[in-house]
């Protein structure tokens, strides 16, 4: 229906080298405990049958998608102005189709798909054999993208041939719609269309049959199929690196031999013939999704039937549908913002895209980290995985104020309201301790994945709460209600903490002291944990008070109080040796075991580095003292911090700063590193993220630069008369045309770049690249827009009110 307007051979060798891999998949950055299985659902190992294991895909995303869906009462529903609520996403990587989720937004269907081509006596595939480049297929007069649908260009690097492949969803089908126009440059070529199905989100124990019209694939309860808008000439099913066709394919430029239906469930791959080129051949490919291959057969019908232009209008928003233009017009900051960025809103508009599509269809405000699998390429398939595609309150909490910045009224409100999903109740199945506090790591449906306790994910849900009341997009009715309900536990558990009793979780936790910090991988006081517990205690108190409960709004003032009195104490050195010398210096630990900061004990081993005493580990995350308003931009604490942090001079695996130069930009960009001693990353040796080795190097993230850009404005915002024209030019200068220097051509935000330190990995890495950790983090797009509307207000957007209130006006709460 239509809306309605409101006003090579490398293949196989990549195969082979996914047979010879640890079937343990590493631990992601999203990292827990390491001494226990953070797992509540024991997911069944899918069986490969006669094929190899497959991998997951690239990480590094040139694009993702999905369509626009409108919400009814702040929830997805067939009967919104977008009519059937559509539950494809899709990413792209290398040149091809990469995961595409149907159904929850981490269920793949689809592991990979790609066009292989032959000619007389040689065959070449898009993934390995091409050069690609995107492009966004609807853009304004001003190049700003308008809809996240793609333009692929891979062109063939022996210029035998190009390929053109046109990628978005049909919004009013649950298909995957794909234009693909090969053009023959030295002669007449084949295309085939390999489709890699991964059911019910693992490679193995599928099933599958083809023809001349249809290729389809299903496990359990999820269908696929893929049909064309011409006949196949040919087609196979097979299992993976046997009898998938590809050996054939690369021996022989044909299938060779050919099956029409798998016998017994394993890992497949579906081929099909397209006729042979001479010039130019256009065909559309619909891929449909359903309960059975009837119904998905259904919907990629439709979406043929329908066209591809009336399909790509509908998803745009074009003429009388409802689409992502619709959702892009109804951001009342966006166009406000623009002046602000250095790329005249390009990266914007693509951040505000990129965050909307990274939530779930189901469970509105279910807002995830990533659409990818951090390090995929190298992370066997045959036990489903959400990867980065879950709900962490950390990364829930930055998108929602991203969107709220923008002037998004309507999705922030409906994750606020989410939230209760994944915070610890009574109820939750399992539990028999301590409740209040959010999960660390949840599906988005609210099933526990990961159960470490992060204080900052259980103050952080306070702070939105408290803000979107402020901005006006929730009444003061329903905080207070939500106070009963939500709040009061999460201030309660900042306050006493408890015994937790959830799945392998059976400590006890003493606020501020955290069992992990915002990196996940230590236990202990951190900065950046004390900046959101103190600043979401404080709201909690202010909430308190509006809502009549004035006992335990001195209490939650007073614990604020006492946790920051303390913070120096526990957490800033005054003989600190990271620079390795007999100098001792001043500054604030990463994180401190101890009440004494001058003796704050060893840290645990992580991702292959060896623990060491916590004055040689140092990172940023004290900035989010001065971010929500817990110290200001002055403080000598922090000053001194800085200079630490900036110090490139430090010991190699202890620096954390690095400067970037790019090539036709004049700009020195401030990269920084998570910490010192960071393993999660690639190698030095070249190798991918999971060898636990001590070659493991965790590179820098693009946050940082987005986070020392909102420090600088709060430091000039300190002047007489606040930040002037030229702090803010200077800023945009250096911070918001870094970020923006670090996305790739696709407008992608990575977690992690390249530093340049060590060998560039099979993937022959440049330095300032996005890394193959997971592109676009929603985090990194979150940090920019929130960038760009901090300076256009010239006041830090995180900042709590009441937070820089109470401390900027007493000194009584520091010794």
């Amino acid at each position: 229906m239509e809306h309605r307007k409101r006003n090579s051979p490398a293949w196989v060798s990549a195969i082979a080298l996914c047979a010879c891999l640890s079937a343990v998949s590493p631990v992601s950055a999203k990292d827990e405990m390491p001494d226990h299985n953070p797992t509540v659902i024991a997911d069944a190992k899918a069986s490969d049958g006669p094929g190899i294991a497959s991998p997951w895909s690239y990480s590094g995303k040139q694009g993702i998608g999905t369509a626009y869906e409108a919400y009814k009462n702040y929830q997805f529903s067939d009967s919104a102005v977008t009519g059937k609520v559509s539950k494809v996403w899709f990413s792209l990587a290398e040149g091809v189709i990469t995961e595409t989720m149907y159904g929850r937004i981490h269920e793949a269907q689809i592991r990979e798909m790609q066009i292989a081509v032959t000619g007389k006596g040689w065959t070449a595939f898009e993934r390995t054999d091409t050069t690609s480049h995107v492009a966004y297929l609807h853009t304004d007069s001003a190049g700003r993208p308008l809809s996240p649908a793609y333009r692929l260009t891979n062109t063939d690097k022996q210029g035998r041939f190009v390929i053109i492949k046109d990628v978005f969803t049909d919004p009013d089908h649950q298909t995957l719609m794909v234009r693909v126009t090969v053009k023959a440059l030295k002669g007449p070529v084949t295309p085939y269309v390999i489709l890699d199905p991964s059911m019910a989100n693992t490679s193995g124990d599928d099933e599958g049959r083809v023809d001349l019209t249809h290729l389809q694939a299903w496990q359990g309860r999820v269908a696929l199929n893929l049909s064309a808008s011409v006949p196949f000439k040919a087609a196979n099913v097979g299992y993976t690196g046997t009898t998938d066709g590809i050996k054939d394919l690369v021996a022989s430029q044909t299938l060779g031999a050919r099956h029409s239906a798998t016998t017994v469930k394993g890992n497949i791959v579906l081929v099909g013939q397209l006729p042979t080129v001479t010039k130019t051949l256009t065909v559309d490919l619909a891929v449909g999704f359903g309960a059975t291959t009837a119904v998905a057969t259904t919907e990629s019908t439709a979406t043929l039937k329908t066209g591809y232009a009336r399909v790509l209008a509908n998803f745009n928003g074009e003429g009388k549908a409802v689409g992502w233009e619709d959702y892009l017009a109804s951001l009342t900051e966006l166009k406000s913002l623009i002046p602000l960025s250095e790329d005249n809103g390009k990266l914007l508009y693509a951040s505000a895209l990129m965050l909307k599509t990274q939530e779930d269809h189901t469970s509105a405000g279910a807002l995830i980290a990533s659409l990818s699998n951090p390090w995929g390429d190298t992370v066997t398939t045959d036990v489903s995985s959400t990867g980065y595609k879950a709900v962490w309150p950390r990364d829930f909490y930055q998108v929602s104020m991203a969107l709220a910045a923008l002037g998004d009224r309507q999705t922030p409100v409906a994750a606020f309201r989410y939230l209760p999903t994944v915070q610890v109740k009574a109820s939750t199945p399992g539990n028999s301790g301590a409740t209040g506090w959010f999960m660390q790591k949840a599906h988005v449906d609210g099933t526990p994945e990961w159960v470490g306790v992060q204080l900052d994910q259980t103050a952080m849900p306070i702070l939105l709460g408290a803000r979107l009341e402020h901005l006006g997009l929730i009444k003061t009715d329903e905080l207070m209600s939500s106070y009963k309900t939500m709040l009061k536990p999460a201030a309660d558990f900042l306050s006493h903490g408890g015994t937790v009793g959830l799945d392998w979780n059976h400590a006890t936790i003493t606020p501020p002291y955290s069992q992990q910090e915002r990196w996940e991988e230590q236990e202990g006081h951190s900065p950046s944990t004390t900046a959101a517990v103190i600043a979401g205690l404080v709201a909690a108190a202010d909430i308190a008070t509006q809502a009549g409960d004035a006992q335990d709004a001195k209490l939650y003032a007073t614990t604020a109080e006492d946790y920051s009195r303390k913070l120096e104490q526990r957490l800033f050195t005054t003989s600190g040796k990271v620079r390795g010398d007999d100098r001792p210096a001043s500054y604030y630990l990463r994180i401190s075991r101890s009440e004494d900061a001058n003796a704050p004990g060893v840290l645990d081993d992580r991702n292959g580095r060896k623990g060491l005493r916590s004055d040689l580990m140092i990172d940023a995350g004290f900035l989010e003292l001065v971010r929500y308003g817990v110290r200001p931009a002055n403080d000598q604490a922090i000053t001194q911090s800085l200079a630490v942090i900036d110090d490139q001079t430090l010991p190699e695996n202890l620096r954390v700063r690095y400067d970037f130069h790019f090539p036709g930009s004049t700009v020195t960009v401030p990269g920084f590193r998570r910490y010192g001693n960071d393993g999660y990353g690639e190698g030095t040796d070249g190798g991918n993220y999971g060898t636990m080795s001590a070659d493991q190097r965790g590179r820098v993230w693009p946050i940082f630069t987005g986070e020392r850009g909102h420090y600088e404005l709060a430091r000039d915002a300190l002047k007489a008369g606040g930040a002037t024209a030229a702090d803010i030019d200077a800023i945009r200068a250096t911070y918001v045309k870094g970020m923006e220097l670090f996305a790739n051509e696709g407008l992608m935000i990575p977690e992690q770049v390249f530093d340049g330190v060590g060998f560039k990995t099979a993937h022959d890495y440049t330095i300032g690249e996005g890394t193959d950790s997971a592109t676009p983090l929603a985090w990194s797009h979150a940090e920019y827009v929130k960038l760009l509307r901090s300076l256009r207000d010239r006041q830090v957007w995180d900042r709590n009110p009441a937070t820089f209130d109470h401390f900027s006006s007493s000194s009584k709460v520091k010794d």
